[in-house]
């Protein structure tokens, strides 16, 4: 038996005056967001939701998505987080793909989920209003009792299926039981220093995975979870200032936002204990900002929903700046190659990891889960290498590898050349169709505020600058900005597709 099901209804019984929840001005102590959280799974438990049901929630940040998020679990039931940027036919698959028997999203989407009505489960709520023949969330939940009985809920129940956010094709239904989740607590509390008394701030979207590095440690230990309804740099420099914030976790192109802020000051900040990057690499120059602005306090993580990850510990930040550090306690890396045989460190190869915090597997799909783990070890199609001391580096995603005239050629290699100039505020480097090449590398840049420069003029600087000849970008395409994923990630496959589609190939 494991009491993950019951951690809320703990803090409210032994902490109920701490501060559990801010989010817009409203602060909840442990008893009132239990209260919460109780009425949310009374009204489920009602609608006939019990173990082993799924419920699938779309919308964007609030409180009522928070406390779902622990109502659902806490009566047995499996979670399963989507996006409010969804389309139908998208929203529609993953709904039927995941057997949810109810849905709550945000009252947005009312035109979405009326397109597919005859494909939704028999229970529909509408987190903020009513109408249309969906249910009213907010006024079934206020009719509950505050008490709950939790459900006995054993450690390889699930707790929620994650579908991936498509940047690599068709989504996949990851499914952590409640064991993984408490290990995300456990472990992550730990990497990250985290205490009772933290105090954590999380204003990306708490749809993606990534979202529950903090979310449960800080629930894990009782402290205080900070919820912004999105992202703005300027609201969470002021946040942290006002609320004393100790931990902060945020994607790169958060951690470019912020230190591009006018209203960016590291005296503002001091508060900071943790600032966690995470969801792609961070390029160097970034690093060694955030480490002159605010030493001490730099983490990164690598890692793959699926289930395993490595931490760059703060103490590490500088002296292994490249990497992305080691694995956390009970966990392994290794790198291996095409034929399956371990790499000698300095070897580039696949990333391969394993540990606690493993799915058990994709749901309802065996044979891609079969294609994913092998002898136990996940294959996350990334490529790196391990250095003498086993820090791992991260070299490229290896489906974004360009292959140039039987040339290998990595984009983050040219990415970190490329951001060094004054007037690049972001980078991806892809590849297109070279017809004598096969392929060549193209860079896709957003330039900062009141730049000046040209795309001939960048592609020069870049190209002077890369260590080989076949690094250099045949063109620099500019770009008020990049598409991204629910989670912050530029969607590289999205920028690659309109120049491999022009050539008759798909990608």
């Amino acid at each position: 038996m494991l009491e993950l099901a019951t951690l809320i209804s703990r803090h409210a019984r032994y902490r109920p005056d701490a501060l559990a929840v801010v989010f817009e001005g409203e602060r909840l102590t442990y008893a009132q967001f239990w209260a919460r959280v109780a009425r949310v799974g009374n009204m489920l438990r009602e609608l006939g939701v019990g173990r082993g049901d799924k419920v699938a929630t779309v919308a964007a940040n609030s409180l009522d998505l928070l406390e779902t998020y622990w109502a659902v679990p806490t009566i047995g039931a499996t979670l399963v987080p989507l996006s409010p940027l969804l389309l139908p036919a998208g929203l529609a698959s993953l709904i039927r793909g995941s057997d949810a028997r109810c849905v709550i999203a945000q009252s947005s989407m009312v035109p979405v989920l009326e397109e597919i009505r005859d494909r939704l489960p028999e229970h529909v709520l509408l987190m903020d209003g009513a109408g249309r023949g969906f249910g009213d969330y907010r006024a079934l939940a206020a009719a509950q009792p505050e008490t709950l009985v939790p459900a006995q809920v054993s450690s390889d129940e699930l707790f929620n299926i994650m579908f991936t956010s498509g940047t690599t094709g068709q989504p996949k239904g990851i499914m952590h039981p409640h064991f993984v989740r408490a290990m995300y607590g456990v472990l992550m509390s730990a990497a990250f220093r985290l205490t009772p008394e933290s105090r954590t701030l999380h204003a990306g979207s708490i749809v993606f995975n990534g979202a529950f590095i903090t979310l449960m440690a800080t629930f894990y230990l009782g402290a205080t979870y900070i919820l912004q309804s999105r992202f703005d740099p300027e609201e969470m420099i002021r946040t942290i200032e006002r609320e004393q914030v100790t931990h902060v976790m945020l994607v790169p192109a958060q951690i470019v936002a912020l230190l591009n802020s006018p209203e960016f000051d590291p005296r503002l900040l001091q508060s900071l204990e943790c600032i966690l990057s995470l969801g792609a690499p961070l390029l160097q120059t970034c690093k060694d900002q955030l480490n002159a602005a605010l030493p001490g306090r730099f983490y990164e993580l690598y890692g793959v929903t699926e289930g395993f990850i490595t931490i760059l510990d703060r103490n590490d930040a500088v002296r292994k700046s490249g990497s992305v550090g080691v694995p956390p306690q009970f966990s392994h890396v290794r790198i291996l190659r095409d034929d399956g045989t371990q790499a000698a460190p300095g070897e580039i190869g696949e990333i391969a990891g394993c540990g606690p915090i493993q799915m058990t597997g994709y749901y309802k799909q065996p044979d891609l889960t079969a294609q994913t783990v092998r002898d136990g070890w996940i294959h996350s199609g990334d490529m790196g290498y391990l250095d003498e001391e086993g820090y791992l580096y991260l070299v490229d995603r290896k489906k974004d590898m360009i292959d140039s005239g039987g040339v290998k050629v990595y984009p983050r290699d040219i990415e970190e050349v490329a951001a060094r100039h004054p007037d690049v505020r972001e980078i991806a480097v892809f590849g297109v169709p070279h017809e004598k090449w096969g392929e060549t590398p193209l860079a896709a840049v957003v330039l900062r505020p009141g730049a000046s420069i040209g795309a001939p003029a960048l592609r020069d600087w870049i190209n002077e600058r890369v260590s080989a000849r076949y690094q250099r970008v045949s063109d620099v395409v500019l770009m008020t900005d990049f598409p991204r994923s629910a989670a912050g990630k530029t969607l590289k496959r999205e920028l690659r597709e309109p120049y491999w589609a022009a050539y008759g190939r798909k990608i």
